[in-house]
C-alpha cells in the first residue's frame, strides 16, 4: 500500500462524508443517519444510507457501498492514490513525499502479489487434478466441503515435495529470491538448497481487504505434522496482526445486514458461510489484535466473537473484552457466544444444522455480561477480603475505559451486580422483609440533601461507595487490594515502557524478564514478544522494537508506554544508569512488593534516582553509581 493505515484513516477521520455525498445526492437526516436516493441505480424511495459516524455510505436496494476513497473512485473514475490525495487536500492532510525508492518498491510490491496469485493457481490445481491430491479431496469431503465450497475459497494442496512450487515458479520465470521474498520458499541453508515452504499440506489462501491473496494458511494432512497448521511468515504483503481471512466477502456480507462473526479458524469460517452466515472471519491462528478489532468495527458496531464454551474459550473471550475495553465508544462494543464444550462452529453446524447455530447468535451476550461472568464464574467469595478483591478487580476494568460516559455506566451497573450479590440485607426471621439497602442511600437510610452525591456535571447521584452494614474492616481490605493492584499495573507499565526505549534491557535481562507474570493480557503479550526478539540473536534498537510490535498490532499500546510514564519522559537518552536504576526498582516491586517497599536501600535509591531526575547533569553521579552498585549487589543475592 502506498500510504500507511494509520495516515488513511485520520483522512477519513477529517472527511466529513455527508458533505462530500450530498455534492451529488440529495440527503435528508433522520436522526443521525442522512438517506437519499441511491445514485448506483434507479429508486423512487430512498434506500441510500450515510453515516458520519461509521464513516459509510451504503445502498439497501443494489448493495453498493463503502468510504470516501471508495466513493471518488466509483463516481468520479479516480484511482487509489489519486483520491487519497484529493481527500489529503481537502482534509488538510499532509501526505508524505513519493520517491524514486518509494515508487520501486510499490512496483516490486505489485510483483510479488502476482508471484503469490501464480502460487495460489498452482495449489488449487494440485487438488483438483493431481493424483497426489487424493487424501486432501478426502479430507475436504470428510469435512463436509464439496468441491463446488472448494472452488469458492480457492481451495489448493501443497505436494508431498519439497521442491514442487519452486520447480512451477521456475519454469514460470520467478526468481528464486523473489519466491523467498513473497513466502512462498525458504532460503538456502547448512548445505541445503532452497525448499518449499509448504508441503503435504491443505491450503487456504489468505487475502488482504482488497481481495487479493497475500499468505497461505496450511493444514497438514500427514497424522504426525507438527503444527498442524503453519502460515506463511511476515512478508511485506502480510502481517497476521493487520489481515483477517475471508474479511472482504464477511465485509460485503455484513454491509447488506448479515451478522459480522469472528471464529477462531479457517474451517469455522467457512462452515458458517456455507450454513449462510456469510459474514464470517477469523485471524491468523492468534488472538485478535487491536488492528484487526479497528477493522471489524469499521465495518459494524458490535461484531460477535463466537468461543468454545471450555476454559479456553473463557480465556480467549477474556483476553478479547480486556483488549477492547480502551477502545469503546458509544454504540461501539462487543458481543459474545459460547458454544458447548468441545464444540466449534464447524462440528456444530455439521453435528446441529444452522438454525440452532443462529438461535445462538441471536442470544449474543453483551460485553459487560461477559466482564461480571469472567471475574464471578466458579470463585468463592465467602470472605470478605476476596469480595473486596473482587471490587478491586472491577474497578480496574472501569478504569481501562477511557469514554468517561462508557465507564460510568460501567461503574454504576458493576455497582448495582455486587450490591445484588453481597450486600442486599436478608428479611430476619420472623419479620417481614428488611427494606434492602440501596448504594444511594447514607448510612441512616436516606437520600441526603438533593444534589449532596451528584457528579461534577450534574449529573444523577454517585452511589455513596461500602455505606450501609459494610464493615471498617472491608473497607480497609479494599483499599490495600485497590491500592496494590493499581501499583503492580503502573509498574508493569513502567518496566515493559522502559524495555521498550532501552531496548539493550531486554537482551541483558531477558531471563528475569521471562520469570516475570503480568497481569494484564495485552502487557503480557508485548513481554512475549520482546523475550522473541532477545532470542532472535539480532541486534535491537528502540526503532526496530517499536516496528516489530507494530507489525504484530501492538504499536499504540506500545507508544502509550513510552509515552505516559512521567519517570520515562524525564530521562534522556544518555541516562544509562538512571535506567538501570529503574529496571531494578521496578523489577523487585513487581517480584515482591513487600519488600520493595521496605528498608534503608529503598529510601536511598528512590532519594537518589529523584534527585538526579530533578538535578539533571548537575546530579551527584558518585552517589547515584554507589546507590546503583548496592541494588545490583542486593539483585544478585
Amino acid at each position: 500500500m502506498r500510504y500507511g493505515e494509520g495516515l488513511l484513516e485520520e483522512i477519513l477521520r477529517r472527511t466529513d462524508l455527508v458533505q462530500l455525498v450530498g455534492r451529488r445526492v440529495k440527503l435528508d437526516r433522520k436522526g443521525r443517519v442522512f438517506w437519499g436516493c441511491c445514485p448506483f441505480h434507479k429508486e423512487k424511495s430512498p434506500s441510500f444510507k450515510v453515516e458520519n459516524e461509521r464513516r459509510t455510505y451504503h445502498c439497501f436496494g443494489c448493495g453498493v457501498g463503502g468510504d470516501a476513497f471508495k466513493w471518488l473512485m466509483e463516481t468520479e473514475g479516480l484511482p487509489f492514490p489519486e483520491a487519497v490525495q484529493r481527500l489529503a487536500g481537502e482534509a488538510g492532510v499532509d501526505l508524505p513525499a513519493w520517491s524514486p525508492e518509494d515508487e520501486a518498491r510499490e512496483t516490486r510490491k505489485k510483483s510479488l502479489y502476482e508471484i503469490v496469485s501464480l502460487a495460489t493457481d498452482f495449489f488449487e490445481d494440485q487438488l483438483h487434478r493431481s493424483q497426489g491430491g487424493n487424501e486432501a479431496r478426502r479430507y475436504l469431503q470428510s469435512r463436509g466441503l464439496e468441491p463446488g465450497a472448494w472452488k469458492r475459497y480457492r481451495l489448493g494442496y501443497a505436494p508431498d515435495s519439497n521442491a514442487a512450487l519452486r520447480d512451477h515458479l521456475v519454469l514460470k520465470g520467478v526468481a528464486l529470491d523473489d519466491m523467498v521474498e513473497a513466502g512462498l520458499v525458504r532460503p538456502a541453508e547448512e548445505g541445503r538448497p532452497a525448499r518449499d515452504f509448504f508441503y503435504e499440506r491443505v491450503m487456504f489462501p489468505i487475502a488482504d481487504v482488497r481481495g487479493r491473496v497475500v499468505a497461505f494458511s496450511g493444514r497438514g494432512l500427514a497424522a504426525d505434522a507438527k503444527p498442524k497448521y503453519i502460515n506463511t511468515g511476515e512478508t511485506s504483503l502480510f502481517t497476521k496482526g493487520r489481515v483477517l481471512y475471508n474479511f472482504k466477502t464477511a465485509r460485503e456480507a455484513a454491509a447488506k445486514g448479515a451478522p459480522l462473526i469472528v471464529a477462531e479458524g479457517q474451517m469455522d469460517v467457512i462452515a458458517l458461510s456455507e450454513a449462510g452466515f456469510a459474514g464470517a472471519v477469523a485471524p491468523q491462528g492468534t488472538a485478535l489484535t487491536e488492528d484487526q478489532l479497528a477493522m471489524l468495527w469499521r465495518v459494524t458496531p458490535e461484531p460477535i466473537l463466537c468461543f468454545d464454551g471450555d476454559a479456553a474459550g473463557a480465556k480467549a473471550a477474556k483476553r478479547a473484552s480486556r483488549l477492547a475495553l480502551p477502545h469503546l465508544v458509544p454504540g461501539q462494543s462487543l458481543r459474545f457466544v459460547f458454544l458447548p464444550t468441545g464444540e466449534d462452529p464447524d462440528s456444530f453446524i455439521r453435528g446441529q444444522g444452522p438454525e440452532p447455530m443462529r438461535a445462538a447468535l441471536e442470544k449474543a451476550q453483551p460485553l459487560s455480561e461477559v466482564l461480571w461472568r469472567s471475574e464471578t464464574e466458579g470463585q468463592d467469595f465467602s470472605t470478605p477480603e476476596r469480595r473486596a478483591g473482587l471490587e478491586a478487580e472491577l474497578a480496574r476494568i472501569v478504569q481501562a475505559i477511557r469514554d468517561p460516559k462508557i465507564a460510568d455506566y460501567y461503574r454504576r451497573d458493576f455497582s448495582d451486580l455486587v450490591f445484588k450479590a453481597f450486600k442486599q440485607r436478608k428479611p430476619e426471621p420472623g419479620r417481614g422483609a428488611a427494606k434492602p439497602f440501596s448504594p444511594y442511600r447514607g448510612r441512616d437510610g436516606n437520600y441526603g440533601r438533593p444534589g449532596q452525591n451528584r457528579d461534577r456535571r450534574g449529573g444523577r447521584d454517585f452511589p455513596p461507595p461500602f455505606q450501609g452494614n459494610v464493615s471498617d474492616a472491608v473497607k480497609r481490605s479494599l483499599h490495600v487490594v485497590n491500592t496494590l493492584s493499581a501499583a503492580k499495573n503502573l509498574n508493569e507499565r513502567r518496566l515493559l515502557g522502559l524495555l521498550i526505549s532501552a531496548p539493550h534491557l531486554i537482551e541483558r535481562y531477558s531471563e528475569a524478564l521471562a520469570w516475570l507474570a503480568l497481569d494484564d493480557p495485552q502487557l503480557d503479550s508485548i513481554k512475549r514478544e520482546l523475550l522473541e526478539l532477545a532470542a532472535s540473536g539480532r541486534r535491537l534498537d528502540k526503532t526496530a522494537v517499536e516496528n516489530h510490535l507494530v507489525r504484530q498490532g501492538l504499536g499504540v499500546a506500545a507508544e502509550r508506554l513510552t509515552t505516559q510514564s512521567v519517570l520515562l519522559s524525564d530521562l534522556k537518552e544518555a541516562d544509562e544508569q538512571a535506567r538501570e536504576m529503574l529496571w531494578a526498582r521496578t523489577r523487585a516491586q513487581l517480584a515482591d512488593p513487600d519488600s520493595a517497599g521496605a528498608g534503608d536501600l529503598k529510601a536511598s535509591r528512590d532519594e537518589a534516582l529523584q534527585r538526579y531526575l530533578d538535578g539533571g547533569a548537575n546530579a551527584d553521579w558518585e552517589e547515584l553509581q554507589r546507590v546503583n552498585a548496592a541494588i545490583r549487589s542486593a539483585k544478585d543475592r
